[in-house]
């Protein structure tokens, strides 16, 4: 199973859009703190409609809890506009783990360092600053499953 990892993501429509996105390809939904919102708001009940009951969902308090909490072996691929190879370059496994950061700020060069060999972006315009991150985090889960084939999804 893929697992989608939104890093203190700020607004509850992105965290929502998320969510059902998730819950429609089965994938885990893991939310790191802290939260620009609370996860009972409704933006994020407007936007994740009725899916949440269908879809699984982590809180991390913060990003040390969460790196603590990854099996061993965990391949854990950064979303950034800062990297140089593709996302459709990628080769996805099953069990990867794609990470997004914040949509203000993206994520830390902390964090994009210590992924340095697993950072991935998607193509635009060069003009364009970056996708809406529901947006984003659905054209990568997609690029992931399609590779795998789409298990389990009809």
């Amino acid at each position: 199973m893929l697992r989608v990892v939104l890093y203190q993501p700020e607004i509850p429509q992105n965290a929502g859009a998320v969510l059902r996105t998730c819950a429609a390809t089965g994938s885990e939904l893991h939310l790191i703190g802290p939260l620009g919102f609370r996860l009972d708001s409704a933006g994020i009940r407007r936007a994740g409609m009725d899916y949440r009951e269908w879809a699984s969902v982590r809180r991390w308090d913060e990003w040390a809890t969460f790196e603590a909490g990854l099996p061993d072996g965990a391949r854990l691929w950064a979303a950034t506009t800062k990297a140089h190879a593709s996302h459709v370059e990628a080769r996805f496994e099953p069990d990867d783990w794609l990470l997004f950061g914040p949509e203000g700020s993206g994520l830390p060069d902390g964090i994009l360092a210590r992924l340095a060999a697993h950072t991935l972006r998607i193509p635009m315009h060069p003009l364009a600053r970056s996708l809406n991150l529901a947006q984003s985090v659905a054209v990568v889960l997609y690029e992931a499953l399609r590779q795998n084939r789409f298990p389990d999804l009809g």
